[in-house]
């Protein structure tokens, strides 16, 4: 396990906020399971994207193989001797944390001026003047906290 020199305080109810940097870099969304584990003679907490009990390479729950701290089913061990397999899985190139850029390029959102947005936001509005707010930031694809700025910006 290497540091990233990233530290974080313990907020008053003893949460921790991962970095967004992280999150990407170790493909982390909102609402996914997170395993803790604890090394109490090194004082070291560790997390890991909790998959389950499900194979690893396609979700399946049947048949499955313990190997190399993952599970894997019969039918994708069978595929993966054949070399038949189709879907493999992709770690991200970059690590975001050893990148300027914050993101890569897949996962790269198109950056949009202020006045922009509310162009976006005023078209919208027009279009569909009933709609609440978090549609409007669902359509546009940002925060409802940042539709909230942009109408008071109109």
């Amino acid at each position: 396990m290497k540091s990233t020199g990233m530290t974080r305080p313990l907020d008053a109810l003893g949460r921790i906020v991962i970095p967004k940097e992280m999150r990407i870099a170790m493909d982390y969304n909102v609402g996914d399971p997170v395993e803790i584990f604890a090394d109490e003679e090194t004082g070291t907490l560790a997390f890991r994207k909790y998959t389950g009990v499900t194979c690893k390479m396609c979700g399946s729950t049947e048949q499955l193989t313990y190997f190399r701290d993952c599970f894997i089913c019969k039918e994708c061990i069978e595929s993966l001797k054949d070399g038949t397999f189709a879907n493999p899985i992709t770690r991200p190139v970059k690590s975001a944390l050893s990148s300027r850029n914050r993101f890569d390029k897949q996962s790269k959102r198109l950056r949009r001026s202020t006045q922009q947005m509310i162009e976006s936001l005023k078209e919208l509005m027009q279009k569909q003047p009933n709609a609440a707010q978090h549609e409007y930031a669902k359509i546009l694809e940002v925060s409802q906290a940042r539709i909230s700025q942009l109408k008071k910006l109109l």
